[in-house]
């Protein structure tokens, strides 16, 4: 089947919600796509800080031959031992009071059942969130997204329990967080915002205040979590550690699974008949998921994220790139952001005639989140044809 035959299908048969490229690939393997045609393009945004090991990886594909042989899917009403086992390599990575996941499908999902617990934990209806933040598109983690373009037609859903703060703004959240919160909900570094990298007094005020007034700390680590950063958790960076935190994208490999996980105390909270899923940590994505971390693990791919962005975000900043092109580079680990107002999609589309994948968030920033195996020359790769459109665009 063609491109044309695929996009017939699409727009005979799908909604129409999304902007896709003029594209469809057919394979993948490691930090490469490959379309119809056998042509290979660069991945350097891995399915949006998803595929943190790249494309088929051999040790998730050998669990997925094995484990879609043996069981898929049964549901929690029963024992499961992939799930029991995810949930140990879980707190095998996290701070000891971080050491009990409930598992679901998504980010939203689990940003969903974080704000559900703080409810239910602390007994109060008050939620303090940033702006320019995003947490998901169901109801209440769409409520906690502090950029009013996701709202817009869905204003009946919107929930009335939220205050926005300016994110990185430690006055404004002193003054927020009071008796009737019950969290704080934050990204510990904004991905969809636009690769934003917080001063470090915030997050630790985020933690002070949250102590002094008995609200939850709720850290959505979706984007950042499991080595992207250059830590395994983004919160590492900051020295703090949350009270609950939300996992999903780079947690499954490519397949769908997010989890919330917090203390075993806070998680006593939810008793049975509290939260559930399906579909959620059944047998087949947990044995992935379980996969997915010992190969982090094993591979040392955290500490090659932070190398690796160090080098990368060091050989950006010594490019001579002409203000009015570039005007920002920031961000940590294998999660980069270029600042680049106008320029920003007109880059996209340059590297994509080049076979080079990238992604714009926040209208105006290229969003660099790679697998984490990405190689050197890739990289150069990449900063070749940025300073060639910088060339060509001056």
């Amino acid at each position: 089947m063609n491109i044309d035959d695929v996009k017939k299908l699409t727009s005979s048969f799908l909604f129409q919600n999304y902007s896709r490229e003029e594209i469809c690939f057919e394979r993948g393997e490691g930090e490469y796509l490959y379309d119809s045609e056998g042509n290979a393009y660069l991945d350097l945004v891995a399915g949006i800080a998803v595929n943190v090991l790249g494309h088929c990886h051999p040790s998730v594909v050998d669990t997925v031959c094995g484990q879609v042989k043996r069981l898929v899917h049964v549901s929690n009403l029963y024992q499961i031992r992939e799930q029991a086992e995810l949930a140990e390599s879980i707190a095998s990575i996290t701070p000891s009071t971080l050491s009990a996941s409930l598992f679901v499908n998504s980010g939203a999902e689990a940003n969903e059942a974080a704000l559900k617990l703080a409810v239910k934990h602390t007994g109060r209806s008050r939620f303090v969130a940033a702006r320019n933040s995003f947490h998901g598109r169901t109801a209440a983690s769409l409520s906690a997204t502090g950029q009013p373009k996701y709202h817009l037609g869905f204003e009946p859903l919107i929930l009335p329990a939220f205050e926005f703060i300016d994110y990185g703004n430690s006055e404004q959240l002193k003054n927020a967080v009071n008796s009737g919160t019950a969290a704080v909900i934050l990204e510990p570094i904004q991905g969809e915002g636009g690769i934003i990298v917080p001063p470090a007094d915030f997050m630790r005020t985020a933690r002070d205040v949250c102590d002094d007034s008995g609200a939850m700390l709720i850290l959505d680590e979706v984007q950042t979590g499991l080595g992207r950063t250059g830590k395994m958790f983004a919160f590492e960076h900051f020295g703090i550690v949350p009270d609950a935190m939300t996992l999903a994208k780079a947690l499954g490999g490519g397949f769908p699974i997010g989890a919330l996980v917090t203390s075993r105390e806070i998680s006593k909270t939810f008793v049975p008949g509290s939260h559930g899923s399906t579909f959620g940590g059944n047998p087949f994505v947990s044995a992935v998921a379980k996969t997915v971390i010992s190969t982090i693990k094993a591979d040392h791919l955290v500490e090659r994220s932070a190398e690796m962005g160090r080098k990368w975000i060091s050989k950006l900043g010594s490019l001579p790139l002409e203000k009015g092109h570039v005007d920002e580079i920031r961000g940590k680990g294998l999660m980069i952001g270029i600042e680049m107002g106008d320029e920003a999609k007109r880059l996209q589309k340059y590297a994509f005639a080049q076979r080079i994948l990238v992604n714009v968030c926040a209208g105006s920033v290229v969003r660099l989140v790679p697998p984490l195996i990405v190689a050197e020359e890739s990289i150069d790769r990449f900063n070749d044809v940025l300073m060639s459109f910088v060339s060509s665009s001056s």
